[in-house]
């Protein structure tokens, strides 16, 4: 058995997985995120550690000879975020996570530096884990002297299970310290943080072994005294081997909390100006390109809690059938933007509102405007010269079908679902453990789903929808 384990930014996963890679349990636990000022975003590494514990626990009860052969795990997680250790590696303050923008003026001004650009292959963004710790160097001076360890989200999680300090490629290219063409550390980079390498954590591809669960946390679930823990990797570059995304012109489309667009590349194609990420994959020798948006279902979500009720509710008063676009225009910039504007000062809007409009409309103009950010981002990722001809679809969002067919329209390509429900990052994730534990090649567990359904644009509909977009921009600019 192999375990994958996801943290998310409002809930981790825990999945078992067969050597046949068959999913035979599966354990959840929500998690609460704290907003104290605008623009903040905040996660206490220890409810990481209880939601871990928590599914572990479910898995357990339910599955209890499964949990017990477990011989790898694999972690996947949320990026950037900053979690900060002292010397008695007691976490220092709450973790900074991915959406949070308060660093924005720091992150402005490494950006200008032309360093980070050449060496990491990427704009310096607010959310990413360096301009946090300038901001934090800045106004929480005693914290940042206290700093002996810098660690991402899920290698928190890690550490805890294994008491090793260790990051993998994929996860470690969201930092801005990361020299991604060589995947090691940036000496350089790190000094201008005035950090150092033995702040961070030592790296190690997604395939391999980065450690071995403790004994007493072993003991507690009934799994072995060797089970290996795989390096992992980010949430996305799971996400993608978990869907045998790893050859390049393959992609897929993440409707989570965040939206993705994500293409597999086989070799480094750094493209900072077009705020597309360029990142090392989960596998040796391979990168991948993401158009990264900051709200997707979280639009959705912020819409039902206004409308006191379920996403699940709104979505499906919207018809079934997609004929064309509301006339309601919604900018789904409700925490900024990444790809392809770069934009933590942009907020969200509603245009073109009448007294005609119900809930319904206006629920289906919010799922318009995030395909539409996704298709500002597909389009950024294909002036770099990257070519989907179509993606997969994963995430909550993709329980809608009426959204999957709004996107295909929009995007102008198919829109392939996979059997089975939603393959996400902890599956991934199952995969890297099943991986580095049996020291096998990823080409031989890393195949692609199958395929339930295509949603497929139309013609018409996806016309008159290029022309809403091209609305969709114009407010954008008209917004600056």
């Amino acid at each position: 058995m192999y375990l994958g384990i996801d943290l998310g930014t409002s809930g981790l996963k825990a999945l078992l997985i067969d050597s046949n890679q068959r999913v035979v349990g599966l354990a959840t636990a929500p998690l609460s995120v704290n907003h104290p000022h605008s623009g903040w975003s905040e996660q206490y590494p220890a409810i990481w550690v209880q939601a871990t514990s928590d599914a572990l626990d479910g898995l357990m009860e339910s599955h209890p000879k499964d949990l017990a052969a477990v011989k790898g795990i694999g972690l996947s997680g949320q990026m950037h975020g900053a979690t900060l250790l002292d010397r008695s590696a007691k976490v220092l303050r709450p973790c900074m996570l991915w959406n949070d923008t308060r660093s924005h003026a720091e992150a402005a001004k490494m950006d200008l530096d032309p360093a980070f650009r050449d060496i990491t292959g990427n704009i310096v963004f607010p959310g990413f884990t360096a301009p946090k710790i300038k901001w934090l160097q800045r106004n929480e001076p005693n914290i940042f002297q206290q700093i002996d360890k810098v660690l991402l989200p899920k290698d928190y999680l890690r550490f805890w299970l294994t008491g090793e300090y260790v990051s993998d490629m994929s996860d470690a290219s969201g930092t801005s310290w990361l020299d991604v063409k060589n995947r090691r550390w940036s000496d350089g980079l790190l000094a201008k943080s005035d950090l150092s390498s033995a702040h961070m954590p030592s790296l190690v591809e997604g395939t391999e072994i980065s450690g071995y669960v403790q004994a007493p946390l072993a003991e507690r679930w009934g799994m072995s005294k060797d089970v290996a823990v795989a390096g992992g990797a980010g949430d996305n570059a799971a996400s993608a081997i978990g869907l045998g995304i790893v050859n390049a012109g393959a992609g897929f489309v993440s409707l989570g909390t965040s939206g993705v667009v994500f293409a597999a590349t086989d070799t480094y194609l750094p493209s900072p100006d077009t705020a597309v990420h360029t990142f090392c994959h989960a596998l040796p020798n391979t990168w991948h390109q993401m158009g990264v948006i900051l709200a997707a279902t979280d639009a959705l979500n912020w819409w039902a809690r206004i409308c006191k009720t379920g996403a699940a509710e709104l979505t499906a008063e919207i018809d079934t059938v997609i004929t064309g676009p509301e006339s309601t225009v919604f900018l789904p910039y409700l925490s900024g933007e990444r790809t392809p504007h770069n934009d933590a000062d942009v907020r969200g809007s509603f245009h073109n509102l009448s007294m005609a409009d119900s809930r319904a409309s206006i629920t289906k103009s919010i799922l318009e405007g995030v395909a539409f950010t996704l298709r500002d981002a597909l389009d950024a990722l294909r002036s770099t010269g990257t070519k989907l001809q179509s993606v997969l679809a994963v995430g909550g969002g993709t329980q809608s079908t009426a959204w999957l067919d709004i996107l295909a329209n929009i995007l102008d390509i198919p829109i392939e679902i996979p059997k089975g429900g939603d393959i996400g990052a902890a599956f991934g994730a199952a995969r890297l453990g099943l991986i580095a534990s049996e020291n096998i090649s990823f080409k031989d567990c890393c195949q692609k789903p199958d395929i339930a359904r295509v949603f497929e644009p139309h013609p018409d509909t996806a016309h008159a929808y290029a022309e809403k977009h091209r609305v969709f921009k114009a407010l954008y600019q008209k917004s600056l």
